[in-house]
């Protein structure tokens, strides 16, 4: 396989559309309710999203 078709593979963008909707339901428990839990939750799940984006990014452009 050359190196565009390795590029545009499929599973980079299901793994980019995974990471887009870890980091929205990141974003959405932060507005549930001011509690310290939903919080500390919020954030991993943004922190988790953004990594798995770059992961996702970094193989395309590999």
């Amino acid at each position: 396989m050359n190196k565009t078709e390795e590029a545009n593979d499929e599973k980079h963008y299901v793994l980019i559309v995974f990471a887009v909707i870890v980091g929205i339901a990141g974003i959405y428990l932060r507005f549930i309710n001011d509690a310290h839990m939903y919080t500390w939750i919020a954030n991993i799940l943004l922190i988790l999203g953004v990594a798995i984006a770059l992961k996702a990014i970094f193989a395309i452009l590999k």
